[in-house]
């Protein structure tokens, strides 16, 4: 089961506009994924459960995938995660 420590370095975090492009892009890919922050965690597929999360810029986050194509998802999400932004 892939896993990687990931820090956010989009400047807003996953709060609204990237939590949904975050979650669009997890539900391109069969594989589930798991978002940990702090003791908590969410599906990475649902935009409520990384509302949830409140992951700022520079939090760093756990991503565990596992399925089918699973490594090319947690390559996607952790690039996602790690592509700088204002």
């Amino acid at each position: 089961m892939p896993r990687a420590r990931v820090t956010i370095q989009r400047g807003a975090g996953l709060h609204a506009r990237p939590a949904a492009e975050f979650v669009k892009l997890a539900n391109r890919f069969t594989a589930s994924t798991k978002v940990r922050l702090n003791g908590r965690q969410a599906d990475a597929k649902s935009i409520l459960g990384i509302l949830g999360l409140g992951a700022n810029g520079g939090a760093e986050v756990e991503l565990e995938v596992e399925g089918e194509d699973a490594e090319p998802a947690l390559a996607a999400l952790r690039d996602f995660l790690e592509t700088p932004t204002e």
